[in-house]
């Protein structure tokens, strides 16, 4: 399904076709302090449409995701990496989806903090 979503200012804004049946929270160092929840989806799936001058990049640990924030608000709305074959990828802050409804979101929990 398609939907539309961004930073908490308005800046930064993207659509993306993403499934979310599937999503997770994680409790790495990282994800347990931010609290999202994250759907995965092909990089061709999601389209950046505003924002992109305004984007910081963060990295760590292996320095091979992409963390993209709103250099205005702080916002991570998206981030930019691999899966492990290889497939460029989007993992998509479903917190930052246009008129999702929550509560009928349903996250696996991963354990990244053993990984």
């Amino acid at each position: 399904m398609t939907y539309h979503g961004g930073c908490h200012c308005g800046k930064v804004r993207f659509h993306v076709d993403v499934d979310l049946s599937n999503p997770i929270t994680c409790n790495c160092s990282y994800c347990s302090r931010r609290g999202s929840i994250l759907a995965f989806t092909p990089a061709e799936s999601f389209s950046l449409t505003s924002g992109g001058d305004d984007l910081v990049d963060y990295r760590f640990n292996s320095k091979t995701i992409e963390h993209l924030f709103c250099g205005t608000c702080g916002m991570e709305s998206f981030a930019r990496g691999a899966m492990p074959d290889g497939t460029r990828m989007v993992a998509v802050n479903v917190r930052c989806l246009d008129e999702v409804d929550l509560d009928a979101v349903k996250p696996q929990q991963v354990d990244g903090r053993s990984r």
